[in-house]
């Protein structure tokens, strides 16, 4: 089955562009030229996105408010495009809800790789065993719920894909290049501090005794224990 990814890109010739690259991939192509109308295409119930291209400065709603919003509604993975290279933007994305970010100017094939990558992981999560528990931790995969005692956790796809990872590890030391291979989906060696930003936020929405589960080991990354 072809897959379909939704861009939303202001800048017409880049758009034209990386709607050529990924149309030669196999990939149907949809694309919006600002953020009130990418964000209307992407939360529109009679179509099916497999990944959304967001670039973040877009005209009348910026795609951090897009990514926003359209996670409130929706898990489909979002991909971040940004000019902006300071890292403190690019957690933003990634606390809206993003997958993944690439910075302006990159490599088509940097693009690609990283689309592929998210779909891999995508297919993969799910045939995941739906249901983990760690103490009084537990975790619905197929509904993207988790639960500590009765409470519902308000969590971001990505803060609940990295408490899996923990649980479906416990025992086992994850590393930052690991946890960034298996929750992002791809590896590198320049963003792991955005690991650790992403276990201060998953601790901060668990009740104080279970925020402590999450164990740093230092210099090398993070564990749960039985």
């Amino acid at each position: 089955m072809t897959q379909h990814i939704l861009l939303v890109e202001d800048e017409k010739n880049i758009a034209r562009f990386i709607e050529l690259e990924l149309k030669h991939e196999q990939f149907n192509v949809t694309i919006c030229y600002n953020g009130r109308e990418g964000l209307q295409e992407a939360l529109n119930e009679d179509k099916h996105f497999d990944v959304i291209l967001l670039d973040v400065m877009l005209p009348e709603l910026n795609g951090i408010e897009v990514c926003r919003r359209v996670r409130s509604h929706s898990q489909v993975p979002i991909i971040l495009i940004t000019a902006r290279d300071a890292v403190m933007d690019r957690v933003a994305g990634l606390d809206a809800g993003a997958d993944d970010y690439i910075v302006k100017p990159f490599a088509i094939e940097e693009l690609l790789a990283r689309i592929r990558s998210i779909l891999r992981r995508t297919s993969q999560e799910q045939k995941k065993t739906p249901l983990l528990q760690y103490k009084n931790i537990k975790i619905n995969q197929d509904a993207y719920c988790a639960y500590v005692d009765d409470s519902l956790l308000e969590l971001t796809k990505t803060e609940f894909d990295l408490l899996s990872l923990l649980i479906n590890n416990k025992n086992r030391v994850s590393t930052r290049d690991q946890i960034l291979e298996n929750v992002w989906g791809y590896q590198t060696d320049v963003e792991t501090n955005v690991v650790d930003v992403y276990i201060r936020h998953l601790r901060s929405k668990l009740p104080k005794e279970a925020s402590t589960y999450i164990e740093t080991v230092r210099g090398v990354g993070y564990v749960m224990r039985e």
